[in-house]
């Protein structure tokens, strides 16, 4: 796996990696807590692999749950770029044929990659066991929380073997992750890495006041001093495919997903994304958890996020594993109190930046307006879904 691992530029491995690898290859739960695009991944398919290159009983010997079909079929291809004789990984998703599927499971799946409600049906319908299983992953498991999966998970859990090795990994600790950590894990080695509600230090912020209608063409700048891959946020469908269309009519080569397209038109875009027939990728916060692509340099917030958290994750799509990364969040005067509620509720501060629609110059430091001074007393539109649980780092 050693040159497998390098063949894919996995040279050294992250905090999360280096410390979440060696406890789970020891056999203990795990339970780690960091901000996306740390490598969180790797540190759950590394030991897996391992152990599943060691104990050869046949049948699905580890499953890994994970909140989105994007995301799942993401894991499944690192996991089958990593794999070496093992057989491929099966997909249990919905939107992708169910004999195919079903056939991968058949053919002598070790690794199943799986939404909760996709796999909750397959059940039901006593098309899948899981008495070979020895280890389960949770990956994004508050996200998977947070879109009311809980009862899928604990249907999911009492099929499964009573002994065996759970590791999960999560952006947060609020909410019902505390009880889903006690139902679910037994002592697990708690891992932390720095806040989990701010973005990575090597992601520079930067923030553009435009006029009302100066936002596409500040968009058109900035993407037009990039070269690699740039991701762009709206929070509107309608709003990323007016601003994907618009790009491909000025000849940049965009992409679009969000939650009305069909899964194949998602599967396309991604891997176009990927590939590099598209440079640019127009998205809502519905993907913002489902995109891992590297080497993304520029994420732009076309429009401001609606909670804190999504700025997180948004962001989080850059700068990953260590890397450097930029992210442009474009406002206009009346959203500066919104900008500065958000700054406030992450703990954060980004480098305001002015343009007139196209080349932007340093600028003083903005205030909210003077006709809005009650703004800050009212009740934020950027809110926190709770108190951040901070989880101190055991050895």
């Amino acid at each position: 796996m050693k040159e497998r691992l390098l063949a894919g530029r996995f040279t050294t491995p992250t905090p999360v990696q280096a410390a979440a690898i060696p406890q789970a290859l020891e056999g203990k739960d795990v339970l780690a807590t960091a901000q996306t695009g740390t490598g969180k991944t790797l540190a759950f398919l590394i030991p897996v692999i391992e152990k599943l290159l060691t104990q050869q009983k046949p049948g699905i010997a580890a499953l890994v749950l994970v909140p989105t079909r994007e995301l799942a079929m993401q894991v499944a291809t690192q996991y089958n770029a990593l794999r070496g004789k093992l057989p491929a990984a099966a997909l249990v998703v919905g939107g992708l044929p169910e004999r195919q599927q079903l056939m991968a499971i058949r053919n002598g799946a070790r690794l199943m990659v799986a939404t909760p409600g996709r796999l909750e049906d397959y059940l039901d319908r006593q098309q899948v066991q899981f008495n070979a299983l020895h280890t389960l992953v949770l990956d994004e498991s508050d996200r998977m929380l947070d879109m009311g999966f809980l009862p899928a998970i604990r249907r999911i859990a009492r099929t499964l073997p009573r002994e065996r090795q759970t590791l999960c990994f999560s952006a947060t600790m609020e909410g019902d992750m505390q009880r889903l950590v006690k139902d679910f894990t037994k002592n697990p080695v708690r891992l932390t890495f720095g806040s989990t509600l701010k973005p990575a230090e090597n992601v520079r912020l930067q923030a553009f006041e435009v006029p009302m209608d100066g936002k596409q063409a500040m968009l058109h700048h900035l993407l037009g001093k990039e070269t690699g891959r740039c991701l762009v946020f709206s929070r509107t469908k309608r709003g990323t495919e007016r601003i994907a269309k618009t790009l491909n009519r000025e000849g940049i080569n965009a992409a679009m997903i969000h939650g009305d397209r069909s899964q194949s038109q998602r599967t396309a875009a991604l891997e176009g994304f990927q590939r590099g027939r598209f440079r640019v990728l127009v998205a809502t916060d519905l993907a913002s958890r489902g995109i891992h692509v590297q080497d993304i340099v520029h994420v732009i917030n076309y429009d401001l996020p609606e909670v804190a958290e999504n700025f997180i994750h948004r962001v989080g799509r850059t700068g990953r594993a260590g890397g450097s990364g930029v992210a442009s969040t474009l406002f206009v005067k009346d959203q500066r109190t919104e900008l500065f509620q958000l700054e406030r509720a992450l703990g954060i501060k980004m480098e305001r930046m002015r343009t007139d629609g196209s080349q932007p110059r340093p600028k003083e430091q903005l205030r909210p307006s003077a006709d809005r001074p009650s703004d800050l007393t009212k009740p934020s539109l950027i809110c926190l879904p709770g108190e951040v649980l901070q989880v101190q780092l055991e050895g």
